[in-house]
């Protein structure tokens, strides 16, 4: 990957997709270019129709079909589909096979509309004669043996995170600063409305918070949460399990503090004078930077860059509290957004131009 003799290949036309719950986001690059974007969405009362996530597969397919009809792209380099709950894999680029779109349908570690990813990719390229790869999806699992243990051995930590995006900025990162990613470390910080901080390590996940139940609290989810008082909630007999769940990812965090999770609205309240607000949002980069920390001491505090992305690294009044609070640790890079269409096109590019080899999901 850090062979500067590669060939840039800028004539490379990509096509990238990414199925999402209420919508199916569709791209193509030409290069690191991107030249059209479509967020096609799928409105609830249309998803009724349809007793189970596949039964969606035409309709996104569709979609994808009608998206390119309007581009007249005559030719396809390559095609990426969000990678989704597959078996435990490495890092990297997997072309798109058999078994993979068989595990993606059983969904062997869960269903999402991401899972849909990997059989639309294959349908598209099928069309056009090219590969089909996704690139770093959820289930890309590089823990160290250290990272696994939670504390009691009914329960192992397991590593479903925002892989995709927290490896693709600290590629961007490493190559910003002239490094080499594999001998680069990086604590990097996936800001949305899940929270995933991770150590990365010579291009691996080697930790991760589980962005779903654990780590700081974010718009919407809860992190960590006492486990005593927990277990007392959950026994109280006041709350099913739906809502128990609903508390910790859908209701946790921001939504339930302030009501709400823009975080837009959310400072304007606090500029408007809103103390509580002005706490609650600071807790939440209070625990942000406690787990930067604790990841830095993963990599024994040997870290190149704290690398943060997301949408909510778009706030001024974020950022500037997490590099008051982290920054005596390594200099703070910046990558704004939701990343995850570049981060696919630019998997699908390293491999085409030799940068990377292509993986084979088994």
């Amino acid at each position: 990957m850090c062979d500067t003799q590669t060939k840039k290949n800028n004539d490379v036309t990509i096509c990238v997709i990414n199925p999402g719950s209420t919508s199916t986001k569709i791209a193509l690059f030409h290069g690191e270019k991107k030249i059209a974007l479509v967020n096609v969405q799928h409105p609830p009362r249309e998803l009724r129709r349809f007793r189970e996530l596949w039964d969606q597969f035409p309709m996104r397919l569709q979609a994808v079909q009608s998206f390119l009809a309007k581009q007249k792209i005559e030719k396809l380099d390559a095609v990426v589909g969000r990678g989704g709950l597959l078996k435990p894999v490495s890092r990297g680029v997997y072309k798109v096979n058999e078994t993979m779109v068989r595990d993606a349908r059983k969904g062997v570690q869960g269903v999402h509309p991401s899972n849909l990813g990997p059989a639309l990719a294959q349908e598209i390229a099928r069309e056009r004669h090219c590969p089909a790869f996704i690139v770093d999806p959820v289930s890309v699992d590089e823990f160290e043996p250290l990272a696994r243990y939670s504390g009691h051995p009914l329960i192992e930590r397991r590593t479903l995170s925002h892989a995709l995006s927290l490896r693709a900025v600290a590629i961007w990162a490493a190559d910003k600063m002239g490094l080499c990613i594999e001998k680069s470390r990086f604590v990097v910080a996936h800001l949305g409305g899940g929270i995933s901080v991770a150590a990365v390590k010579f291009g691996r996940i080697i930790d991760v918070n589980d962005a779903s139940s654990a780590g700081p609290f974010s718009p919407e989810r809860s992190g960590s949460l006492p486990l005593q008082q927990f277990t007392d909630l959950c026994f109280s007999g006041k709350y099913t399990k739906k809502e128990i769940k609903k508390m910790i990812m859908g209701e946790g965090g921001l939504k339930a503090y302030l009501g709400e999770t823009d975080v837009v609205a959310i400072e304007k309240r606090i500029d408007a004078g809103d103390q509580k607000a002005g706490e609650v949002f600071e807790a939440m980069i209070y625990q942000i930077a406690k787990e930067i920390g604790a990841m830095a001491t993963v990599l024994f505090g040997r870290v190149d860059g704290i690398v943060l992305t997301g949408g909510l690294s778009h706030s001024k009044r974020l950022v500037q509290g997490l590099k008051k609070r982290a920054s005596f640790i390594a200099p703070v890079h910046i990558f704004p957004g939701e990343l995850e269409m570049e981060a696919m096109a630019a998997g699908a590019l390293r491999v085409v131009r030799g940068q990377e080899k292509v993986r084979v999901y088994r």
